[in-house]
């Protein structure tokens, strides 16, 4: 298999170079795609070297990670957050899972810091995204070339479009969770509150689950998820 990832950025000077060796260093073998929302903090610059090509647009996740998907050349695509840190062996386990031609993709479990919150966090929304067939971007969602393709990739809506995306997904084939952990950043949680932001999550997904509007969403994560730096450069 041919794997493209597609990493979504926008100002992550302090971190873009450290994450992009990591990730090199556990997968050599794939293309790396720097998708870019206009960021003015020289991520761009700090990136280039490191990956095999940057494509910049709009600030908006799904716009990137579209963009991203449409300049890769691998039939596998795996969208992965530069807060993220990629389990050893992740494209043979990749590999594995695609190996069964019922599956159109799949993610992996997420793993934050050990504390109470993060365990009560992490355990929930496992559970719960299993029940209400919801899962985000964290997870490091991939998925084939084909299917992404026969979804018409992620829909550009203002919150929420890696949970569309997992769901459309499940209309290609089986979506399988990987028995592998990536390890996602708490630090959202750091800035924001860690019982605030877990209480805010499971409201906004509760409320999309009984369908409320994404644009009522996005405000109120903009107003409960969001530092006062992010609400002054406006949401990706």
């Amino acid at each position: 298999m041919q794997f493209s990832i597609i990493v979504p950025v926008y100002n992550e000077a302090p971190l873009i170079r450290s994450f992009l060796q990591r990730l090199r260093e556990r997968a050599p073998e794939a293309e790396i795609i720097v998708a870019d929302g206009g960021s003015s903090d020289g991520t761009q610059d700090l990136a280039a070297g490191l990956c095999d090509e940057i494509a910049v647009s709009k600030r908006n996740r799904a716009a990137q990670m579209n963009l991203g998907a449409r300049a890769a050349t691998g039939d596998v695509l795996w969208f992965v957050h530069v807060d993220a840190e990629v389990p050893k062996e992740c494209l043979p386990e990749i590999a594995r899972i695609l190996d069964d031609g019922t599956v159109a993709g799949g993610y992996f479990r997420i793993h934050l810091p050990t504390d109470p919150i993060y365990r009560l966090t992490d355990t929930f929304a496992h559970y719960a995204g299993m029940l209400l067939r919801i899962r985000c971007g964290d997870h490091g969602m991939f998925c084939r070339q084909t299917a992404f393709v026969d979804i018409g990739g992620f829909p550009e809506v203002p919150l929420m479009e890696d949970v569309e995306f997992f769901r459309r997904l499940r209309h290609c084939g089986r979506v399988v969770c990987s028995e592998k952990r990536i390890v996602a950043s708490p630090r959202r949680y750091e800035a924001i509150g860690r019982a605030r932001l877990t209480c805010a999550y499971g409201l906004i997904a509760t409320l999309y689950v009984c369908g409320v509007p994404l644009s009522v969403l996005a405000r109120i994560y903009q107003r409960t998820c969001c530092t006062a730096h992010d609400r002054r450069i406006s949401p990706a």
